[in-house]
C-alpha cells in the first residue's frame, strides 16, 4: 500500500486500503503451521499514523471525534482483533494527554504521537489482591541524581509492539508513581509468553524492569483526577463488535462457496434455502445491534471530554460514560458469543475443518470478553438502578 506523510484520517480511501492490507496480512499468517505475530501490520500502523487519529489535524492527526474513533476501532477489529486490541492502550494514554492541557509532558507526547510512535504499558501486578487500590511491589527508587527501575508486570498488551511503555512504580515513600521509558531501553525485558486461547498474538505477556535507569524527566504525573476507565472497556467492546462484523462475512463466504446442501434442506442451493438465510439474518442484526451499542456508548464518553475541566473528567460526566460502558459490555458479549456459535449453523461439520479456523472468533470473543465478569457488573447496575448506588467508577475497566 501507498505510505502517506501525514497522518491518515478515518472514512478515506487511505483507511481503506490500510484496513484491506492488514486484512491480507491476517489471513497468510493465519494459514501458517506456527504463530507469526503483525508486526508488518503494527509497522504500516506507524508509517500511517494511526495512533495520531484522535489528534487534531492542525496538530499533525486525523481529526477524529470518539465516536469516529471507535467506529474506526470496530473496521479494525473486522480485520484483524489482534491488532485492533494492541492499540488499547496507546489510545487510551492518548485521551488523556488530550484532555490534561496542563500537563507538561503533553506537548512532547503529542508530538511523537503525530510521528508514529505506538505506546505500550506496564500496569498490572498479580502478586497482591489491590481492590480498590493501586499498590505495586515494582518500585522507582533513587540512585545518584537518577532512579532505578524494577520489577515484573504482567498482561502487557500492545507492549511487545510499542516505541515507549508506561509503567507505575511505587516510590521510597509507597507512594503511586508513573514513568515512561524507551521500549528498548537496557534493562527491559518483554516476554511473550501470553498463552491464552484467544488473542494470541496480541503480545499480552509479562515485561520485566531489572535495574532500567530513570531520569527525573522521563516522570508522568498520577495525580488522584476523576478516572476515565469507561474507555478502555469500550475499547473492548469495539474490538468484539469487529469481530461480529467478521462472522458475518466468514458465514457468507461458507454460504456461498458450498456446492451440496443437506438431504433434508428445503432448496437445492445454499444460497436460496431460507433457514441459512434467516441465519444470516440473525447474524447481520446482532452485528448492527453490537456496533450501534458500541457508537452510542462512546458519544458518552465524547461529551465527558466536552467537559473536562483543567484536565480533570467530571464526575457525574465519568459516573454516565462508565455506566453505558457497562451496559454495552453486558449485551454486546452476549450477541457476539451467540454470532460465533451461530457461524457453524451455516456450514456443517465442514466449517469446523482446522484450517479455516472459524473457531478463531468464539477464542477471541471470549478471551476479551473474560477481561471483566459480567455478573459484577449486572449487580451494581442494578443497585445504580434500585437504590441510586453509584457504580465504583475508581475500579479498572468499569
Amino acid at each position: 500500500m501507498t505510505v502517506k506523510t501525514k497522518a491518515i484520517q478515518f472514512g478515506t480511501p487511505e483507511f481503506e486500503e490500510l484496513l484491506s492490507a492488514i486484512r491480507e496480512d491476517a489471513n497468510r499468517r493465519r494459514k501458517l503451521p506456527v504463530l507469526e505475530h503483525p508486526f508488518y501490520a503494527i509497522q504500516l500502523i506507524k508509517q500511517t499514523r494511526l495512533g495520531a487519529l484522535r489528534l487534531p489535524v492542525e496538530q499533525g492527526g486525523g481529526g477524529a471525534t470518539i465516536p469516529e474513533l471507535f467506529e474506526a476501532l470496530i473496521e479494525l477489529a473486522a480485520a484483524d482483533p489482534d491488532v485492533a486490541h494492541i492499540l488499547r492502550s496507546h489510545f487510551s494514554q492518548v485521551e488523556t494527554y488530550l484532555m490534561d492541557v496542563e500537563s507538561p509532558e503533553r506537548t512532547v507526547w503529542l508530538e511523537r504521537i503525530a510521528e508514529g510512535v505506538i505506546l505500550g504499558n506496564a500496569y498490572t501486578e498479580i502478586s497482591k489482591n489491590n481492590v480498590g487500590k493501586l499498590e505495586f511491589n515494582t518500585t522507582l527508587l533513587p540512585d545518584g541524581k537518577d532512579y532505578v527501575l524494577n520489577g515484573s508486570k504482567y498482561y502487557s498488551t500492545g507492549t511487545l509492539y510499542s516505541d515507549y511503555i508506561f509503567v507505575t512504580a511505587a516510590d521510597q515513600n509507597h507512594k503511586v508513581v508513573a514513568v515512561i521509558v524507551p521500549a528498548d531501553r537496557e534493562g527491559v525485558e518483554i516476554v511473550d509468553d501470553w498463552d491464552g486461547f484467544g488473542q494470541r498474538s496480541t503480545g499480552s505477556g509479562t515485561t520485566h524492569f531489572r535495574n532500567v535507569r530513570v531520569t527525573e524527566g522521563e516522570f508522568e504525573l498520577m495525580e488522584a483526577k476523576t478516572p476515565f476507565n469507561s474507555y478502555a472497556q469500550l475499547f473492548l467492546q469495539a474490538v468484539i463488535a469487529g469481530i461480529t462484523q467478521e462472522i458475518v462475512q466468514d458465514a457468507k463466504k461458507i454460504i456461498l462457496s458450498r456446492k451440496r446442501t443437506f438431504t433434508f434442506a428445503v432448496a437445492d442451493v445454499p444460497r436460496e434455502d431460507p433457514q441459512l438465510q434467516q441465519v444470516i439474518g440473525k447474524l447481520v442484526s446482532n452485528a448492527y445491534a453490537a456496533k450501534a451499542i458500541v457508537l452510542k456508548a462512546s458519544h458518552a464518553l465524547q461529551r465527558a471530554v466536552d467537559h473536562v475541566q483543567n484536565g480533570e473528567v467530571q464526575v457525574e460526566d465519568s459516573h454516565q460514560a462508565a455506566l453505558e460502558a457497562a451496559e454495552a459490555k453486558i449485551i454486546v458479549d452476549e450477541l457476539a458469543l451467540q454470532s460465533a456459535s451461530l457461524l457453524f449453523e451455516v456450514g456443517g461439520s465442514s466449517a469446523v475443518r482446522e484450517e479455516n479456523h472459524y473457531d478463531r472468533h468464539w477464542r477471541n470473543i471470549r478471551t476479551i470478553a473474560s477481561h471483566n465478569p459480567n455478573v459484577y457488573k449486572e449487580r451494581l447496575i442494578g443497585d445504580f438502578v434500585l437504590n441510586d448506588r453509584d457504580l465504583p467508577i475508581n475500579e479498572v475497566y468499569f
